[in-house]
């Protein structure tokens, strides 16, 4: 294929939904630096934000989750879909896309309608174990479907072809010496390092159960990088300051490359991202999903790591047994080893590449096929 290719990323609503497509984007870019790409998204979601300060350009739909509770935007959701269909078409009028890739979430739903009942080339990406809602109505619709786990494809009977390609990770992602990183966040570079984060607003759970463990880690010369979110930063600060040189509390961390490579155990929810992450980099890790995800998909997520000896699983209602593991762990060498070793081999790094390289091969399937 010698012309520019065009390529439309949709997805969003969550970082979850929207990240692997720009790590997607990305490799694209490297593989085929004249590609052209877009992304449609809801207009007061995360992507409207992020995927312009990407330096990508972004169309707008007017769409949005169905709620569990009735509410004003229940009631308008049949004439945001009618509407989002429109812009839709108009949107892949304009764009002339080769490829339209999903990348889950409600965001993504209407512009796969349209691209697959006009003839266009369509590949979905499920970062999850379980299938969100847009993946299971449009599977049978999409060229390819790519999943993050081999257990996802049982349920999707109906997907024309389903590939295993694991879940795309920003391309800067990489391990980088302990003790550089360690000293990077002012710690000691030998001794062993618990990274503790819950995404942007934090986990307020495993924050309120951490809190009382703190002592103990420092007693035991332990180290600590906790990301607490913007929201408990204030009730978790002195923490840091009292701990000096052992525990650092941060409301967010950018540097999550060096985070990661600091650690010895990582304490955090089981979204796709961080479960993708962590098996890049061969991360072992104790897992405590959020008890609220639809379809309770983060267990699910953080199950079949666990299933593979790469993760300890506790719920919410069983943090009362965090300190038991978490010493437990923190003490134990060959079992740190051990699930480092199984979590490496869960991980894709080259997942974002794999994904750009069937989005390629597609467009010039139909080029070939005109």
């Amino acid at each position: 294929m010698n012309r520019a290719l065009r390529v439309i990323f949709a997805g969003g609503g969550t970082g979850g939904h929207l990240f692997p497509g720009i790590a997607v984007a990305e490799a694209l870019l490297q593989l085929r630096p004249d590609s052209r790409v877009s992304f449609v998204g809801s207009g007061n979601r995360i992507e409207a934000r992020v995927v312009p300060e990407r330096g990508y350009e972004f169309d707008a739909v007017w769409i949005s989750g169905l709620r569990r509770s009735f509410s004003f935007a229940t009631a308008l959701l049949p004439l945001k879909l009618f509407v989002s269909l429109i812009q839709s078409w108009n949107i892949l009028r304009r764009r002339k896309p080769h490829v339209v890739v999903g990348t889950g979430g409600f965001a993504s739903g209407p512009l796969l309608y349209v691209a697959a009942k006009t003839g266009r080339r369509t590949l979905i990406h499920e970062q999850n174990e379980y299938p969100g809602v847009t993946t299971r109505k449009l599977a049978p619709l999409a060229n390819e479907v790519h999943v993050t786990f081999p257990s996802s494809a049982r349920m999707l009977p109906d997907a024309r072809r389903i590939v295993e390609s694991g879940n795309p990770v920003r391309l800067s992602l990489q391990r980088h010496d302990a003790g550089d990183a360690r000293v990077h966040f002012g710690l000691h570079p030998a001794r062993r390092t618990l990274f503790v984060f819950g995404g942007s607003l934090g986990a307020s759970a495993v924050n309120r159960a951490l809190r009382s463990l703190v002592p103990r880690l420092v007693r035991e010369e332990y180290q600590l990088i906790w990301q607490t979110g913007a929201r408990d930063i204030e009730e978790y600060r002195s923490l840091g300051a009292l701990y000096q040189g052992q525990v650092v509390v941060r409301p967010f961390i950018d540097e999550m490359d060096l985070a990661y490579s600091a650690a010895d155990l990582v304490l955090c929810r089981a979204g796709a991202t961080s479960v993708a992450e962590l098996t890049a980099l061969g991360m072992p890790a104790i897992l405590v999903p959020y008890p609220q995800a639809a379809a309770d998909h983060q267990y699910k997520n953080a199950a079949a790591v666990a299933a593979q000896g790469a993760a300890r699983v506790l719920r919410d209602s069983e943090l009362d047994r965090l300190e038991a593991e978490l010493f437990a762990l923190l003490d134990d060498d060959k079992a740190l080893e051990r699930m480092a070793g199984a979590s490496a081999k869960l991980g894709r790094p080259g997942a974002a590449f794999d994904i750009a390289r069937a989005v390629i091969r597609l467009a010039e399937d139909q080029e070939e096929n005109r």
